[in-house]
């Protein structure tokens, strides 16, 4: 019988994932002839070719290819395994790390901790502030057990590393000067904005959000100003510089509303609204650990409490992970 070596089939995991020797070696903390001996090993044990040449790269065999869609099966047992052995241990007791972006923290996870202390009080969670990409790899790595992340920047749910659940829509309102003309216009629409100067990102996602939500109403915006922090945004609509998308949950999350004297009209675009869908992710196996299980409830729960504010949403029960 083959020898299946679960720490060198993590170490062909990671080859495929990052793609060089080089990052595989940097991601696992090794040298690059620590991963290539281990990975001979590994084709030796197996009986198989795992990598060929590929001009000055190497690349994933057929069988390589082959023996991995079935490792990712022994991985996700084995994260079913650890879930189980931490709920005979821990119970709902313990630590969970969640990683989170920026707008999620102050909207979904700090009201999650707060219900979680005082219905659960022995169970801790840890939060790392990180954008989607670094977010996965942590929750690879499994520096994390849960990742929050918008749906466009996550894995897809048929990558076998992970399971996902959706947890919130959240729902674009637009931020003009307070003295705009379309300001108190009634039935405005995000294409009613089409001539104007725009602030958003200059890359990353919200870039990206800005720019595909007005391309769908049917123009490009113009950029005028480049920005990603919201009170820099908030402050330069106030000044009559631009308009501007802001996320319901940034709202949320303590940016300034509008009020008398702010300087800025919020307007909710009811025809044509644009929304951002907010996922969770866990790596395959370990979602039925009790406190990872407890913390997603809280999740699901403050992400519930968030949609009334824009739309009829999830009722916070159990969350379903997507499992392909």
């Amino acid at each position: 019988m083959a020898d299946w070596d679960i720490k060198k089939l993590r170490i062909l995991r990671t080859l495929r994932d990052l793609g060089t020797v080089t990052a595989t070696a940097e991601a696992l903390h090794m040298t690059p002839s620590a991963v290539s001996q281990q990975l001979t090993g590994l084709a030796k044990s197996l009986g198989v070719t795992l990598l060929e040449a590929h001009g000055r790269r190497v690349r994933l065999t057929g069988a390589a290819h082959l023996v991995l869609r079935h490792a990712e099966a022994v991985f996700a047992q084995l994260e079913r395994a650890d879930a189980d052995l931490l709920g005979y241990l821990q119970g709902e007791a313990g630590t969970v790390r969640v990683g989170a972006f920026s707008t999620a923290i102050p909207a979904l996870v700090v009201p999650a901790v707060q219900e979680l202390r005082r219905t659960h009080p022995s169970l801790a969670v840890a939060v790392r502030e990180a954008e989607a990409e670094a977010a996965y790899e942590l929750l690879a790595e499994g520096s994390v057990d849960l990742a929050l992340s918008l749906a466009a920047h996550a894995p897809t749910p048929r990558d076998p590393k992970f399971s996902r659940v959706s947890l919130l829509a959240d729902p674009l309102d637009v931020a003009l000067p307070a003295g705009h003309p379309l300001a108190a216009e009634p039935g405005l629409r995000l294409a009613d904005l089409a001539g104007e100067p725009w602030i958003f990102g200059s890359s990353g996602p919200w870039s990206q959000i800005t720019t595909t939500a007005c391309e769908n109403a049917g123009f490009v915006p113009e950029q005028a100003h480049a920005a990603a922090d919201w009170s820099a945004i908030w402050a330069m609509v106030a000044a009559g510089m631009g308009v501007a998308l802001v996320p319901r949950m940034a709202m949320a999350g303590g940016l300034r509303a509008p009020g008398h004297g702010s300087g800025v009209a919020l307007r909710v675009l009811h025809a044509d609204q644009p929304r951002r869908h907010v996922v969770a992710a866990a790596r395959r196996g370990s979602e039925g650990a009790p406190g990872l299980a407890r913390v997603l409830a809280a999740l699901r729960q403050a992400a519930a409490r968030q949609a009334t504010v824009g739309r009829s949403g999830g009722d916070g029960g159990p969350a379903t992970f997507q499992s392909d």
